[in-house]
């Protein structure tokens, strides 16, 4: 499985703990509207999403730059907040 695959898969893992997380809070919310337990589904069910390939893609590109950016010298010297012969932050 080469790195891309592997960036998708957590992509992915990560939209399906977020969907979870908000139709958990939406069967709290029945519950606690209805205090009778209504809307709390007794089986579980799969849910199925589609997302675009193309969607997935974008991220993937987005988070390699953003590697790129955070293993540039640049950055390393903003992070590390040093500072001139004048005690000026660099820039």
């Amino acid at each position: 499985m080469n790195s891309d695959d592997e960036l998708e898969r957590q992509i992915n893992s990560l939209i399906r703990d977020e969907i979870q997380e908000v139709i958990n809070d939406y069967v709290d919310d029945k519950e606690e509207t209805n205090k009778a337990g209504l809307g709390f589904f007794e089986s579980e069910e799969e849910l199925k999403v589609k997302i675009s390939k193309g969607e997935v893609e974008k991220l993937i590109k987005q988070y390699k730059k953003l590697k790129k950016k955070e293993k540039s010298n640049i950055n390393q010297i903003q992070r590390l907040s040093l500072l001139d012969k004048n005690g000026n932050p660099l820039k």
